[in-house]
């Protein structure tokens, strides 16, 4: 409808072209002040005449359309009141499809997302939440567009902190603790390293001198460096697999150690490297950035060094349109400097191609939360709570569901919860935890959303003769709640969209929001389960693609539905 109104309003003005119009083009703020309006102030210049005069021009110049049931002028504003019936027809046979919202905008092209990228011997905590949850919707987000989307887990998985860890593992652990306790006990024993290291700094030196052995190939470094690696990926991916998490790749830093050595060559071969107090840089003053360390003074690299190399390994393997990366505001340095690097050794795809994604802090609120001990939250700890206490929410008011429904509601909930929490608040915004708040079914969350997916599931299910074809009478669609919500369905394509532009989850969460709050409007106004089979059918098909479109929402969110709640 938006696509006709531009028309009309291109065929009557010179000085504007259809995009101009349509960005123009706007949902006035009142009902009663029609379903579109364009001002007209921006002619005035053009023109030589005053807005309300303008608007009055163009109105009075358009022709007549069987899709507008009027236009009024309002000052300098031409406002448009659309046929009801004609709109419900166009929305309805529009979204009735599985198709609606997904587009091709992307064929052809490959987008890269490096997400999640815990560090390998220390735990998945509450923060790692945020950036897996923000790029696992961005995948799915440019999946919907039709990009070939690659994800990558880029694990902190080298580094001078294994030479620490080793040291401490020889000095003060054994092979029994590590095994049977894991991660716990590698995280006890890198924070027995620095308690230590405060009395004994030569332990710095040993702990250097380790991963040094490890980038030299040392068998017995890195055979203890693997043992620590495939520790720590059991433990995060059994709270991967609790998200619903996968990935494509789990190429962490030491998958490019050995392409480290190139990047050095390229950098000193194009006059780039110079020496600092014995380390190698790129000096970068000449855009107000200080130097990116290459080299550390006893030439080990660095993971600024391994991180050209990866932008250089995507590139060539999997030739990407963008490259994106999901991590904290802390390192935007970091990847300006990587960013400026690749530039200044001739890839001119670099500013357009490479993408920093920041996102805010989780903080607590002071709520207590389960802990394995210590001040770490546990990403794993958080989600089970969560579940928990959905559990408890879910017995008291539906008590009659199997003990089967109950868990599986539970788990699908609780997880969604927590990540519909973070999703709806725009990523450069902090993030902060309330129980209260996150485990509500009403309000701005996840559960009321699944709950509203739940209602229409139990609607439809009750309703023997109904086929969602979309052949209705367009007529019953015509009161208000029924194109407040048949306006919103309209809005699903344009929302996939803004998301990707905007690297903004928060765009589908908040339409998932809306879309729910008008379904309960219109559930509220109007009755579906009557006798009359032509009102019947008109108001099951809009519960239908309701239905369905919540369900994408929450999918492009990383969030599952369950049918009886």
């Amino acid at each position: 409808m938006k696509d006709k109104i531009v028309k009309l309003l291109d065929d009557a003005i010179e000085v504007l072209n259809a995009e101009q119009i349509s960005e123009l083009l706007e949902q006035p703020p009142k009902k009663e002040m029609g379903d579109y309006a364009f001002p007209c102030f921006r002619l005035a210049k053009e023109l030589h005449k005053a807005p309300p005069l303008i608007a009055k021009d163009i109105a009075d110049s358009l022709e007549q359309a069987d899709f507008i049931e009027k236009v009024e002028v309002l000052g300098a504003y031409i406002n448009f009141f659309l046929n009801k019936d004609q709109f419900a027809s166009t929305v309805v046979s529009n979204s009735i499809s599985d198709s609606f919202g997904s587009s091709e905008i992307g064929k052809g092209k490959t987008i890269c997302i490096d997400y999640s990228s815990p560090n390998v011997a220390k735990n998945f905590h509450v923060g790692h939440l945020r950036t897996t949850v923000i790029g696992n919707s961005l995948y799915k987000i440019y999946s919907k567009l039709g990009y070939n989307v690659e994800r990558i887990n880029h694990l902190g998985d080298w580094g001078t902190q294994f030479g620490k860890l080793i040291v401490a593992y020889k000095n003060w652990g054994t092979e029994e603790a590590v095994k049977e306790k894991g991660i716990e006990e590698l995280m006890r024993l890198y924070v027995l390293f620095h308690d230590e290291a405060d009395k004994n700094p030569e332990l710095e030196d040993e702990a250097r001198a380790w991963f040094h052995k490890m980038e030299l190939g040392d068998e017995e470094a890195l055979k203890i460096w693997k043992w620590f690696f495939d520790i720590s990926l059991e433990e995060f991916k059994r709270t991967y697999k609790l998200m619903g998490v996968e990935f494509d790749h789990y190429t962490g830093e030491s998958f490019y150690r050995d392409k480290t050595d190139s990047v050095v060559k390229e950098l000193t071969d194009k006059n780039l490297l110079t020496d600092s107090e014995g380390a190698k840089i790129v000096d970068l003053s000449e855009y107000d950035m200080s130097p990116c360390l290459i080299l550390k003074k006893d030439g080990s690299s660095i993971y600024a060094t391994r991180d050209i190399a990866a932008v250089e390994y995507r590139k060539a393997t999997y030739d990407f349109t963008k490259c994106l990366y999901v991590t904290g505001q802390e390192q935007k340095l970091h990847f300006a400097q990587v960013f400026k690097v690749m530039e200044l050794l001739g890839n001119e795809w670099a500013k357009d191609s490479l993408v920093h994604i920041p996102y805010g802090l989780v903080s607590l609120q002071g709520e207590k939360l389960s802990t394995r001990g210590g001040n770490v939250i546990y990403a794993e700890d958080i989600l089970h709570e969560a579940i928990s206490k959905i559990r408890e929410i879910i017995e008291e008011k539906n008590p009659d569901l199997s003990a089967e429904e109950k868990d599986e509601a539970s788990r699908i909930v609780g997880v969604g919860a927590v990540i519909f929490n973070d999703l709806y608040n725009q990523r450069i915004k902090d993030v902060s935890f309330s129980w209260s708040h996150i485990t509500s079914f009403e309000g701005e969350t996840g559960p009321y959303v699944q709950y509203t997916y739940a209602r229409c599931s139990s609607i439809l299910r009750n309703i023997d003769d109904f086929t969602p074809d979309g052949n209705i009478d367009f007529s019953i669609l015509s009161d208000e709640t029924s194109t407040e919500l048949l306006k919103e369905i309209n809005r699903f394509p344009q929302v996939v969209v803004d998301a990707a532009d905007r690297y903004e989850p928060s765009v589908v969460a908040r339409y998932a929001v809306d879309l729910a709050q008008a379904f309960n409007r219109f559930y509220t106004e109007n009755r579906i389960a009557v006798d009359e089979k032509n009102v019947r059918d008109a108001r099951c098909t809009l519960t239908y693609i309701t239905r369905r479109i919540l369900k994408d929402s929450l999918d492009l969110l990383g969030i599952g539905v369950v049918e009886k709640m």
